[in-house]
């Protein structure tokens, strides 16, 4: 006899409890726990999320095994959501998006043509067959990549000639030349939302952000020409969240140099792995960049999307 699958929204005190479920999927998906209790509050409170409608915890015998989230920052038609279960639970893992589906539908009422993007290790603790069978589809795969790091094996790097360095701190107009240049780096990678300052300083959490691990380069002639931005508010490594090198001036070193800073940083901090996500179709070259400085896969994720007017 089957036991009943409870459903209701989560609520900012269900944190510990949803983070405990994501390290219980990481485990299984990728061998150890790396879901921090910060990035779970932050989603609970991303200011394009209503808890009510827009989240779904499921529960059976009164344990936690499935949690759903919904959100549509990303301009018209698009919806993003994460979605997380326990494996051998398909009734609440169809529960949950059969929620989150409809919601989906209504948040892009209007829209035209929408569409819902998830994204799910490649060997997920879904049954995919319940993705495939309710019309996704895969649309895309990325890798995370990691390096060891230390302080004796990861000295600061010498720059390209000219190329000279500074980090953002507590400069405002360097953290909005930070922002241009993501968006200017990253306008053809896929999945790019453009988005204004201050909606992507909510994008990235960047009011979480320590500006001093935030870096730009210059080259006299050409302004400000490259900007890593990364982050140390993970348990498990420090994080490149962006590494981007303007076009006209790719082909210089910039990029290695960047990535090299970066691991130095985070050496001389004491961490001991760094890791970025990287799309391997990234038409940049940046997968082979990062292989070349020792970085190797970790896990990978596929993005799915399903056509908002194609089931039901």
């Amino acid at each position: 006899m089957t036991d009943v699958i409870t459903v209701r929204p989560a609520g900012p005190g269900d944190a510990a409890d949803i983070c405990a479920l994501l390290n219980a999927v990481d485990l299984i998906e990728i061998g150890r726990p790396e879901t921090d209790l910060a990035s779970v509050e932050a989603d609970l409170s991303h200011p394009d999320v209503d808890l009510a409608t827009d989240s779904w915890l499921a529960f059976q015998d009164g344990r936690l095994v499935a949690y759903a989230l919904v959100w549509a920052d990303s301009g018209p038609g698009r919806v993003d959501c994460d979605h997380y279960v326990l494996p051998d639970h398909d009734e609440a893992a169809l529960a949950l998006l059969e929620r989150l589906e409809a919601r989906a539908r209504e948040m892009v009422a209007g829209a035209g043509e929408g569409r819902l993007r998830l994204q799910l290790n490649i060997e997920p603790t879904l049954d995919l067959s319940l993705l495939s069978g309710r019309g996704y589809r895969t649309v895309r795969r990325y890798q995370v990549m990691t390096r060891p790091v230390s302080a004796a094996a990861d000295l600061p790097p010498a720059p390209p000639e000219g190329i000279t360095l500074r980090h953002c701190g507590a400069d405002e107009a360097d953290r909005r030349r930070a922002h241009a240049l993501v968006e200017e780096t990253f306008a053809a990678h896929f999945g790019h939302v453009d988005r204004p300052y201050e909606a992507w300083l909510d994008h990235v959490d960047g009011r979480a952000l320590d500006w001093s691990l935030v870096w730009i380069a210059s080259l006299p002639g050409h302004g400000d020409v490259g900007v890593l931005l990364t982050r140390d508010d993970r348990t498990s490594m420090g994080w490149v969240s962006h590494l981007g090198v303007r076009s006209g001036v790719r082909g210089r070193g910039i990029g290695g140099f960047l990535l090299r800073h970066g691991f130095a940083a985070y050496a001389a901090r004491g961490r001991d792995l760094v890791g970025l996500g990287v799309d391997i179709r990234n038409e940049t070259g940046a997968l082979g960049l990062y292989e070349s400085h020792g970085m190797k896969l970790h896990y990978a994720v596929d993005t799915w999307e399903l056509s908002l007017h194609s089931h039901g």
